[in-house]
């Protein structure tokens, strides 16, 4: 077989319908528009009802992607769905398969928090480099509002829900150009939604431990540190081996935690403030979802062009970093 490239052929995405300003958040926790806006960047974020699913979210977004590839949901071989906040404790993806209909694609969950989109696309990338699979769907789809303390100022201001979805193709030409990846366990302290243990006897002399999670918790200061240390690092690193110099590269879109950690990484890359994509300010951090969400609105607004040079990172919960350098397009 001769096509043993990729190339990513289609976007798509999806967010609730309810948005919820920083103004309607002062009436939660002690804070101000003008401090959560001059710290993050965010101005609103959009929340999923309860009436609504992770698996709907990234199935509209699917259906965007797939209609953009010119493919139909038949025609995939995989889904992987990168998320940290399935519906179900065993996975999502199946879910996913079956209300697009894509009845020949195995279909699996990733999880990397908010790395979770770029490391999908490296595994993506690597079935269909190895000839097994031709026609790949790759969700990044979070709800992060079921796991927020509102209460805490800390974390409630940042995080919003969406699903952004790519199809990847087997094609001549590889459009994946370089990518590097990386994961520290020994920072997991600093970001993470962890287990909350209670303890159940079942019989005399036997302890058992529920299901739960406490919310989401995380150290700002050390995660801020981390970013813009460990970015351009890493982006570095993917241009390297893409044998790309820093110029050649058209657009820069990292995961959308915080404005000024974008514009940090941007200067220590010396990227000019034009070739950014962000859309923080209108969606918060949506974790999975916010590099393919980002994408796909560059792309719908024309500014992503075929051929373009994208040079995309993401970090987080793990701790865990990554960058993929790819070509736009067929």
């Amino acid at each position: 077989m001769d096509k043993l490239g990729i190339a990513i052929t289609g976007s798509g995405s999806a967010v609730p319908d309810t948005s919820l300003d920083n103004q309607a958040l002062t009436a939660l926790v002690e804070t101000s528009d003008d401090w959560i806006t001059t710290r993050t960047g965010i101005r609103q974020r959009r929340l999923a009802l309860p009436a609504e699913s992770l698996s709907s979210l990234a199935t509209a977004a699917s259906h965007q992607a797939i209609a953009a590839a010119g493919i139909k949901a038949t025609d995939l071989d995989l889904i992987l769905l990168a998320t940290s906040t399935p519906d179900d404790l065993f996975g999502s993806a199946c879910q996913v398969q079956a209300q697009l209909g894509a009845t020949k694609a195995v279909a699996f969950d990733l999880t990397a928090a908010c790395s979770g989109f770029v490391f999908g696309l490296v595994t993506a990338a690597q079935y269909i480099r190895t000839g097994v699979y031709q026609n790949v769907l790759l969700i990044g789809a979070d709800i992060l509002s079921r796991w927020v303390d509102w209460q805490d100022r800390r974390t409630c201001v940042l995080f919003g829900d969406g699903a952004g979805a790519v199809v990847l193709q087997a094609s001549k030409s590889d459009r994946l150009l370089g990518f590097a990846l990386k994961s520290d366990g020994s920072q997991n302290h600093h970001l993470n939604l962890a287990y909350a243990p209670s303890s159940q006897e079942l019989v005399p002399g036997i302890h058992v431990t529920k299901g739960t999670y406490q919310p989401i918790s995380m150290n700002g200061k050390e995660v801020y540190r981390f970013a813009i240390q460990k970015v351009p690092e890493i982006i570095d690193k993917a241009l390297f081996q893409a044998n790309l110099s820093v110029d050649k590269v058209d657009w820069l879109l990292l995961h959308q935690a915080n404005q000024r950690i974008i514009e940090a990484v941007a200067q220590r890359l010396d990227i000019p403030q034009h070739k950014v994509i962000s859309n923080l300010a209108s969606y918060g951090n949506t974790s999975a979802a916010s590099i393919p969400l980002a994408l796909d609105e560059a792309v719908r607004q024309g500014k992503v062009q075929p051929n373009d040079i994208i040079a995309a990172s993401g970090f987080g919960a793990g701790l865990t970093w990554g960058a993929a350098i790819f070509q736009w397009g067929r």
